[in-house]
């Protein structure tokens, strides 16, 4: 319409133009006024009905930002989830086809903003059902989360600082105030305590502490700590807020906090179980869009889609191939068969043959709908790989595929693979082979279960198969066939060293296994009376339970393992359930933005306070000349030497982080360039964490970076005063770089001392106290500074003894080394207690057999058999993760 009046406005200008003599005899000129009046009028109506209608539109288009915002939000959390995991990629494409389809499905309403409302609620749930099916189940808790906090975020409920302090703790203490009640309040919980005040919403929280002590203390022994309200003022704090609390007092609780969290925020079903039925996603498949099952250990897909393949009548169109060296060609003529006759490729174990990855992209990106059998369907099997097609993740209906959780479902999968006829398979002795094949199931349940307690199960989470166990059943039948008496022996040493065994890399972890093999295969289980457990949930079953008694038994089994089952104890399921949280939190960390914006000091800002914290803190280089000049190298004392090796492993890790943070500042300031190195380290420092910079020239550490630079403070006090005032009375074994050069050191100085050969001494080991170790001793040395995990030292019995309830780690009292020649070993009446550098226990593996974490074996007495200590994953740490 305006186009048409600038038409007519410039047919005017024209005629004026090109009038002759005077415009009133233009008759032309005058009619075509006259005209333009009219339509002008007109246009002039119409432009202000469009006018008003676009600002109508405009109203009601700016009602659906919720929408666009909600989306926006959502499409960065899937985005990011790629981050995590190399598997985890989806397109916009697809983004956008769940976005439509929820439009379409979202329930309709009275008012607009209704209407908003259950678009965003149909379109969150939706996207999290697609992208739930393609998650490994630890990660779905996760990807919940990050969608309730960014949206949170996103409408200012969650500050910046409360969600950084949050996933990577604080970072400065604004007041030094003692522990109030030290029996129940760790170390590391009165250390997160101090640094809340440091936020906006708990600037008294640390002072008014004490004031509360008693109802927080009922926070802390409750079982269920997340459903409790905060005491006095501190009840005023929202859900989230109340979380950075639970996190100082009851680590192990903080995912139950997150799900409530989800529930609140985005609604119970959030937080449900999702199932993936291989009928749905087949629905959601076409020829152009593979179907990708993303393998874990120990599973394998193939079962169910061969039965489903046959309830579709395809079983006779299905081609499977196992990818490997030299399948490509074969795997791409079946697929272009299958294209032409409308069959179904099954190409297994593409993480296998990396190289042929391209050619299939290559292939699944010119399948043309147009010209393939509209039946054709690709299925494609992989471990999470970086080399498997981004285009494919992107452009494919993914699902994951995970083996049965807990010990009820893994015997309950053993045990549907059995039948009646499997029972009768050794005449004469098949009562023994019932009792123990449900022993050695319930072995393999076990090993599998303890995986998931971290370093207090295995040092190694090793990838323990489906094989192993059929194996071992195999090897059953057979020895029981081939020996009249039972061959325990054989048994043992087949399924111990052999077929688990074979997998096993530590020597800790061999000792853990075959003295939990020893308790299921042994004459004892064939007892029907056996019991596997103390409380007798797990027990040995009468001799003629049929398979039906079995599966009854084991269908009644508890959901959730105790400890017990495990040789564990108690303490195990909240070190569990802290793994849980760190590991979460972890994860967070990695999905941190690079930029921010928000409330409070800026990215930037935080670097470089921090920067200048650090570099204020920490100590300077010793001088090395002094040190070798006080203490030269001595035939007679070892321990010089020691001393001039650990100041020149600190004075490079001193001069590292001070010329870093210096060279960082300038950067920050613009005086030089941000190299990638800087800008690593820059992150690392606003994330809590120790820059790669440092921990590569650093001794091995769990701690978060403010804990670290406190523990490094620590280590240089305790060398300065090595330095200042001469050999220590007691050495503090974790204030060393590299312990066993003290450890051999010590050897070394007594073997020098009464003239024999280093190789014949050994130590022996003597649990003192503060008060005897004030004074050196005349023989080998006092160490302090373990911590026990998994037990704790009676001080009254001087034996091993249980942990207290929810007490973790306890802290050893002086042990004196005392270098013995020649020295036999006690056969009973202690534990070979490994001591290592970190919780971790893992490490490289060394030319020793140990792994580098490993330090060495202090015998502690214990009035139990060693084998309950082993169970218990009994171990001496030099430092804890915080």
């Amino acid at each position: 319409m305006k186009s048409e009046l600038k038409d007519i406005e410039d047919k005017i200008l024209y005629l004026l133009s090109a009038s002759q003599g005077s415009p009133v005899d233009d008759i032309e000129l005058i009619e075509t006024l006259d005209a333009s009046k009219i339509t002008s009028s007109e246009i002039q109506t119409k432009v202000k009905i469009a006018e008003t209608t676009e600002k109508i539109i405009d109203e009601t288009r700016s009602q659906y930002i919720p929408v666009a915002i909600n989306a926006q939000i959502l499409f960065f959390c899937v985005a990011d989830m790629g981050k995590i995991d190399p598997m985890y990629q989806y397109s916009l494409e697809w983004f956008i086809r769940i976005f439509m389809n929820s439009i379409a499905q979202a329930e309709r309403a009275e008012t607009l903003a209704e209407r908003v409302v259950h678009i965003n609620e149909t379109f969150t749930y939706n996207l999290y059902i697609n992208v739930c099916r393609s998650l490994f189940e630890k990660h779905k808790l996760l990807f919940g989360l990050l969608m309730t906090v960014r949206r949170e975020m996103e409408k200012g409920n969650i500050d910046l600082s409360d969600w950084r302090w949050l996933i990577a703790g604080g970072t400065v203490v604004p007041e030094q105030l003692p522990n109030p009640d030290p029996s129940w309040i760790s170390v590391r919980s009165w250390n997160e305590i101090l640094t809340l005040p440091t936020l906006p919403s708990f600037k008294n929280f640390a002072s008014h502490f004490k004031k509360y002590i008693h109802e927080f203390k009922y926070i802390f022994d409750s079982s269920e700590p997340q459903d409790i309200k905060l005491p006095g003022e501190w009840a005023a704090l929202d859900d989230f807020q109340c979380t950075l609390v639970l996190k100082a007092l009851r680590p192990d609780k903080v995912t139950n906090a997150m799900q409530n969290l989800v529930a609140q925020v985005l609604g119970q079903k959030f937080i449900e179980p999702q199932t993936t039925d291989l009928s749905d996603v087949f629905k959601e498949s076409s020829t152009t869009t593979p179907l990708v099952f993303v393998l874990s250990t120990g599973t394998d897909p193939a079962g169910s889609l061969y039965s489903f393949a046959e309830t579709l009548k395809f079983s006779k169109k299905l081609s499977a191939i196992s990818l490997g060296q030299g399948q490509g060609p074969r795997a791409e003529m079946l697929m272009k068969l299958a294209m032409d006759k409308g069959g179904w490729c099954f190409f297994q174990n593409c993480h296998l043959a990396p190289s042929w990855m391209p050619t299939l992209e290559r292939l699944v990106e010119t399948i043309d709908s147009d010209f393939v059998h509209k039946d054709f369907r690709l299925w494609l099997t992989s471990m999470p790989s970086p080399n498997f097609p981004v285009y494919i993740l992107q452009n494919s209906s993914k699902m994951t595929v995970e083996p049965p959780k807990g010990i009820k479902a893994n015997m309950l999968r053993s045990y549907l693979s059995f039948n009646d006829k499997f029972f009768k398979q050794c005449p004469g002795k098949n009562r023994i082979f019932k009792h123990l094949l449900f022993s050695i199931c319930l072995f393999h349940a076990v090993l599998l279960e303890r995986r998931k307690f971290g370093a207090l199960g295995f040092n190694i989470p090793y990838e323990f198969t489906d094989g192993d166990l059929r194996i071992c059943i195999d090897q059953l039948n057979m020895f029981l066939q081939e020996y009249n008496e039972i061959p325990f022996k054989v048994l043992v040493y087949t399924a111990g060293h052999i077929n688990y065994g074979g997998r096993v890399t530590d020597d800790w972890d061999r000792r853990c296994m075959m003295n939990i093999l020893g308790d299921f295969y042994c004459a004892e289980v064939i007892s029907s009376s056996f019991m596997y457990s103390e409380s007798g949930v797990y027990r040995q079953l009468p001799a003629e339970t049929e398979l039906a008694g079995y599966l009854d038994y084991i269908k009644n089994l508890p959901i959730n393992d105790k400890p017990e089952i495990f040789g564990l104890h108690d303490n195990a399921n909240i070190t569990f359930a802290q793994n849980e949280t760190t590991a979460l939190l972890g994860y967070l960390l990695e999905l941190q933005p690079k930029s921010v914006s928000g409330k409070g000091m800026s990215r930037e800002e935080v670097m470089e306070a921090t920067a200048k914290t650090i570099l204020e803190k920490c100590p300077k280089t010793i001088d090395l000349k002094m040190v070798c000049q006080k203490y030269p190298v001595l035939y007679e004392q070892s321990m010089n030497s020691v001393l001039a090796q650990e100041v020149i492993r600190y004075n490079r890790l001193l001069m590292v982080i001070h010329q870093s943070l210096k060279d960082l500042l300038k950067a920050l300031k613009g005086l030089v360039v941000m190299s990638q190195k800087l800008e690593e380290m820059a992150n690392s420092l606003f994330i809590n964490l120790v820059p790669v910079m440092w921990s590569g020239k650093a001794y091995p550490s769990l701690k978060p970076l403010s804990a670290w630079v406190a523990d490094l403070i620590q280590r240089m006090a305790f060398i300065n005063k090595w330095v200042d005032n001469g050999i220590p009375s007691v050495f503090w074994i974790s204030g060393f770089f590299f312990p066993q050069a003290f450890l051999t050191g010590t050897l070394q100085n007594y073997a020098r001392q009464v003239a024999i050969s280093i190789d014949t001494i050994s130590f022996d080991f003597k649990i003192t106290t503060a008060d005897q170790a004030q004074i050196p001793p005349k023989v080998g040395c006092y160490i302090e500074g373990l911590f026990l995990e998994g037990a704790r030292f009676n001080a009254i019995t001087q034996f091993l003894w249980e942990s207290v309830p929810k007490e973790l780690y306890f802290s050893m009292p002086p042990i004196w080394l005392i270098p013995t020649s020649n020295r036999v070993e006690p056969l009973k009446g202690i534990y070979h207690c490994p001591v290592y550098k970190t919780l971790t226990r893992a490490g490289t593996l060394s030319t020793t057999g140990h792994s580098t974490n490993f330090v060495f074996t202090v015998e502690l007495p214990s009035s139990k058999p060693e084998r309950y200590w082993i169970k218990r994953g009994v171990a001496l740490m030099c430092a804890l993760d915080f």
